[in-house]
């Protein structure tokens, strides 16, 4: 496969002045940053309030495996796909961040044909977003120490601190960390932790916030501490929010640019699908679905993670009713989850595709279980035979998905992605019957409860005694019937990273409970999960360079 950087090098780009007037913005509510990329003005929300939506259409996928899946090539191609059709498309994704960047994931702008560019602008701290929200997590950690140290006016119990550091980068070593070391003057000492950006409160506020003053009284209900009789300590308390919220008064509005076929992307916010709730923001969904007929958003990992969340939290806060969902595979992640070896996938394996398809028939049951018809995409690679993508498509249908498509965008662009577009637009024509997997008001045991037994196909859930105490917490901070945000990790439907393919007989272990009350909803930590990885032994940016021209090389 090429390099995206020099895939991306190769394509010409509009204007993003072309493209925002191609959308329906008008040129005042388009704030460029050089000539191919631009943030889009609230401003535009509001002219547009009488326009009927667009039908939403979420992009989710099977279990991930170092095989791939290709989810946001897809994603992608889906949109010029439609485009050729002649739709009216609106593509949104999430901001990358530069852990999985310089990690092993690499960047988010897609692949081959099927790219959002500029590739190098978007993938490396785009437009400032990322930072802001570390500055603006920062400076209320900040401001929590200042104020314990000069004098502790607000009565804070040191102990009870909640509130972490964040930086956008891969770093095990600063999971656990002792900070105000050095004597008195440099502070008190205490323990605390960093968590990648991706997974700050602030991201999630920052990602479900409706404008600049919901985002303001977010930020500001955001609890970082008890006191010593036990009342809760927010931002508000520390006088942090109105400056938090300055910093991030320009990266609330949605990043503008466009697949290499000239389709709008909204590029915007960026919390983690394993540790966060997984989705773009629902600023750029409501303009996108003002804005287009169809809208594309991604969820990210697999439906258990990505699609769970964006049903049960997005939905719920941005009042959102999805038409269709399509759920991501290929031949080479089936015969991975069937136990072929990474360097055996090219081989046909007809066994390993039924053995392997349980995974993905369970991530059909999950997509219609919030009652979204399902369109199977199936990712083709140049080493799948006719004969294992003709079983995919045969078990897949019998296991419950509405169409079965081969997608081939990646080397094709929006033509290989038409048959895919054309059963979108077919899916989408129906009733929707989209309903949450528990009602308002569920209890976080019953929510918890429901995700874990009817999505993840577990035998029931465990609270360790760290759970327990933070269920009482929680509850005594009037988050009893919040939504949850599972932390567990991609890697299986499971808590487990080595229950592979559609695993049973394991009972989920929660193991702490972090209110999010500025975000609106509670995390459960499963397992092990953290909120701050680390790099392995050969991580990506191991690769990247300048080379004598100054170009940017090895960044896929």
């Amino acid at each position: 496969m090429t390099p995206a950087i020099d895939t991306a090098s190769d394509s010409t780009l509009r204007p993003i002045a072309e493209i925002a007037a191609a959308a329906g913005l008008l040129p005042e509510e388009v704030d460029q940053f050089g000539t191919y990329r631009a943030k889009v003005r609230l401003s535009a929300l509001a002219r547009l309030a009488e326009r009927p939506n667009g039908k939403l259409v979420i992009v989710t996928a099977i279990t991930p495996t170092k095989a791939g899946e290709g989810k946001t090539t897809t994603s992608i191609s889906l949109a010029q796909g439609l485009g050729r059709l002649g739709q009216r498309v609106a593509l949104c994704l999430r901001e990358p961040s530069m852990g999985p960047v310089f990690g092993i994931k690499g960047g988010g702008t897609g692949g081959g044909q099927a790219m959002i560019e500029p590739m190098e602008d978007i993938n490396l701290h785009f437009n400032g977003d990322f930072h802001a929200v570390s500055a603006a997590h920062n400076l209320l950690a900040a401001a929590l120490d200042a104020s314990i140290f000069n004098g502790n006016p607000l009565d804070i119990d040191p102990q009870t601190i909640t509130w972490p550091r964040a930086l956008d980068v891969n770093d095990r070593a600063l999971r656990y960390v002792v900070i105000g070391l050095g004597g008195m003057p440099h502070g008190v000492p205490r323990e605390t932790q960093f968590v990648i950006t991706a997974a700050s409160e602030v991201m999630a506020v920052f990602a479900l916030g409706s404008d600049l003053q919901d985002l303001r009284a977010r930020l500001g209900r955001i609890v970082v501490a008890s006191t010593r009789d036990g009342k809760p300590v927010t931002a508000e308390h520390l006088k942090a929010a109105g400056a938090m919220t300055v910093i991030m008064k320009d990266a609330i509005k949605p990043n503008l640019v466009q697949t290499r076929e000239g389709q709008p992307v909204l590029v915007h916010a960026g919390p983690f699908g394993n540790i966060a709730h997984a989705n773009n923001s629902i600023i750029s969904d409501r303009i996108a679905l003002k804005l287009a007929d169809y809208v594309i958003t991604e969820a990210g990992f697999g439906s258990d993670l990505g699609l769970q969340k964006f049903c049960d939290i997005v939905c719920r806060a941005g009042g959102f009713v999805p038409s269709a969902a399509v759920l991501v595979t290929t031949v080479r992640a089936t015969k991975s989850h069937g136990g072929v070896r990474f360097t055996q996938l090219g081989a046909e394996h007809l066994d390993a595709v039924r053995t392997g398809i349980d995974n993905l028939i369970a991530h059909i049951a999950i997509v219609k279980r919030y009652g979204l018809p399902c369109v199977v995409s199936i990712n083709r690679f140049p080493t799948d035979t006719a004969a294992e993508l003709a079983l995919v498509e045969e078990l897949a249908s019998a296991g419950g998905a509405e169409k079965v498509v081969v997608n081939e965008g990646y080397a094709r662009g929006g033509l290989g992605a038409v048959d895919l577009a054309d059963a979108v637009v077919a899916a989408c024509d129906r009733p929707s019957q989209f309903a949450f997997l528990t009602p308002t008001g569920a209890t976080l045991t019953e929510q918890i409860e429901a995700i874990a037994v009817k999505l993840y196909g577990a035998d029931g859930v465990d609270y360790l005694s760290q759970a327990l105490k933070d269920l009482e917490r929680v509850q005594q901070l009037g988050m009893g019937s919040a939504p949850v945000c599972m932390a567990k990790t991609q890697l299986s439907l499971s808590h487990d990273a080595l229950l592979r393919n559609r695993p049973t007989g394991f009972r989920v272990p929660i193991r702490s409970l972090v209110p999010n009350a500025g975000a609106g909803f509670v995390v459960a930590l499963c397992g092990d999960m953290q909120r701050m990885p680390g790099f392995g032994r050969t991580p990506a940016f191991m690769n990247i360079d300048i080379d004598r021209e100054g170009n940017t090389v090895g960044l896929f």
